[in-house]
């Protein structure tokens, strides 16, 4: 094999690989038409500071706010917008209100004696006018009865009720949160 044999041929084994891999990286490149800067239009002016992303208009499908902020407090409100309660009109709360009345007493009146999970569950069905099974309940001092919430309702209204430390009792009514929770969410990530 003379020397230019040896090197067209090595050129082919060399060539063969190095075509291969523009080949390869070159198909997945984009149509050069579906840059919006191909068809003239001018590209937006830079900011100084980002404004968070959004997804394509097709995309926006997330509540409240289907973009990502890029303000630090801005995206922990939004984080937590699922604690939010939804709009409750002042007749279904004046309607309401009487339950919230007597869970506030139920509750006043378990704070001194204390009770057990069940028994507050049950008490405050009673009282609400609901199975126990939707009673909602966040604590865990229930002898004596502190630092308690208690919650539960139909549609969006709830009936919240809350033993503070001093084992103090109040209730009130709300709407439901976002999640679909009558109490609050505890967050912590």
């Amino acid at each position: 094999m003379t020397r230019a044999q040896t090197q067209a041929q090595i050129r082919r084994l060399v060539g063969a690989p190095v075509l291969l891999a523009l080949l390869f990286l070159t198909a997945g490149c984009a149509n050069p038409s579906d840059d919006p800067r191909a068809a003239g239009s001018a590209p937006a002016p830079a900011s100084r500071s980002p404004k968070g992303f959004c997804p394509p208009p097709e995309d926006t499908q997330a509540v409240p706010s289907p973009c990502i902020s890029a303000d630090w407090d801005q995206r922990v409100a939004e984080n937590h917008a699922y604690r939010q309660q939804q709009p409750i009109t002042a007749e279904q709360k004046r309607e309401t209100r009487p339950r919230a009345t007597a869970l506030a007493a139920v509750l006043q009146r378990l704070a001194d004696s204390g009770t057990t999970a069940d028994a507050l569950r049950t008490a405050a069905a009673t009282a609400i006018g609901l199975a126990p099974d939707g009673i909602e309940i966040q604590g865990e001092v229930l002898k004596p009865l502190h630092n308690v919430l208690v919650g539960g309702g139909e549609g969006r209204v709830c009936v919240n009720g809350a033993v503070d430390d001093r084992g103090h009792a109040t209730a009130e009514v709300v709407g439901r949160t976002l999640d679909g929770a009558c109490l609050p969410g505890r967050g912590g990530h």
